[in-house]
């Protein structure tokens, strides 16, 4: 049996699981008909739950459904994915930037700035599914002249315009992977010049050269602080850094290199005691401090250790990818199929609570790098 045939194998799970069960399911109980857009949570019984709605989970929703499509989904792909994104394009502010309510307050890097990222993202995905490019493209532009004022003088951008610290790695990593999707759509070479950028980001100033790590939170001017008991680390975010500097290296060494390193630093300090699942945080000496377990963690490991499989033909990263892909299958264990679990706790019980609807661009995304892995 070759290397990746376990991989091979999870993947016609995965999307059966994906067309059969989650996509009629997120269609039909997961659209808000009456007011628009998308319910943010489903209860395990596969009824939308109570509370508000997130703008990044619209955009997610209508990037996911576009790439269901390319995923053999037969449902009305284009009709979810516009239903989505036409709820965001409606919460365009006067200011150019797309709002929900209120800005989120929290300084946890995931405000404005990172709603942002997914909004391009799904322009861009969308654009290049169903062939509407030249015009959400345009608004793709708009937004980018805007985000502009956010940029940080060294690389990357701030949570507000005059804010200097603290500064975040999450809606930067976001905003590579934007910057990519856009350009490979071709057209505006400033795409590509913004990616890069974002790439030197990571490699001159988040990745820790010591570890092979980086950070969720920085100082001004990126500073690390000193204290390794203050700072953290998230797992699941080194894997899906890894990915993006892989899916962006083209034969670049500096960035694969980079991106290996990230998944060593992940594999060796961030996995579970079982090494089955990637554990929610660490500190700044990489010791777990939450060994709880969320679902997109796990999708991120699987991707990112399938693309590094792929990458240096190394079988045990083949198997490790394996194991993450059996990870995310134990979350859509569910009372409802198409639904999934988020939580596992670090005892290794499942938290009884509804289906977040963010996850399942985390989902989608693992899918369509384990199809074009294996295509042809």
């Amino acid at each position: 049996m070759s290397a990746d045939a376990p991989v091979r194998a999870a993947l016609a799970r995965l999307k059966r699981w994906l067309v059969e069960d989650a996509c009629p399911l997120w269609w039909e109980r997961g659209a808000d008909f009456a007011n628009g857009g998308y319910f943010d949570r489903l209860g395990l019984d596969g009824r939308p739950a109570p509370g508000g709605k997130r703008l990044r989970v619209q955009a997610r929703q209508a990037h996911a459904f576009a790439l269901a499509a390319e995923l053999g989904w037969m449902g009305p792909a284009r009709a979810a994915s516009r239903h989505g994104l036409s709820f965001v394009l409606g919460h365009e502010d006067g200011d150019g930037l797309y709002r929900l309510g209120a800005t989120p307050g929290a300084l946890d890097g995931m405000g404005l700035v990172y709603d942002q990222a997914f909004v391009l993202l799904a322009l861009a995905t969308v654009g290049r599914v169903f062939g509407d490019g030249d015009a959400l493209e345009a608004r793709a532009a708009r937004l980018r002249e805007r985000l502009g004022g956010f940029a940080e003088p060294l690389g990357g951008y701030r949570e507000a315009a005059h804010l200097a610290e603290p500064l975040f790695a999450n809606p930067n990593m976001h905003l590579f992977e934007s910057f990519q999707a856009w350009s490979a759509c071709g057209g505006d070479p400033a795409w590509r010049e913004l990616a890069a950028g974002q790439a030197r980001l990571a490699l001159d100033r988040l990745i820790d050269p010591a570890s092979g790590a980086l950070d969720e939170r920085y100082g001004a001017s990126w500073r690390t602080a000193a204290a390794p008991q203050t700072r953290a680390v998230w797992p699941g975010h080194l894997y899906e850094w890894a990915w993006l500097l892989m899916n962006w290296s083209d034969g670049d060494e500096t960035s694969a290199a980079a991106a290996l390193r990230l998944i060593e630093a992940a594999e060796r300090t961030g996995l579970d005691p079982t090494g089955a699942f990637a554990i929610f945080a660490l500190d700044g000496a990489l010791a777990p401090t939450d060994r709880g377990a969320r679902l997109w963690a796990q999708t991120e490991r699987a991707r990112a250790l399938a693309r590094a499989a792929a990458l240096t033909g190394d079988a045990a990263l083949w198997r490790s990818a394996a194991r993450a892909c059996e990870a995310v299958e134990a979350f859509l264990d569910a009372p409802t199929r198409g639904v999934w679990r988020d939580w596992r706790r670090g005892d290794g019980v499942f938290v009884e609570e509804p289906a977040p609807a963010s996850s399942f661009y985390h989902l989608v995304g693992a899918i369509a790098e384990l199809e074009r892995l294996f295509a042809g």
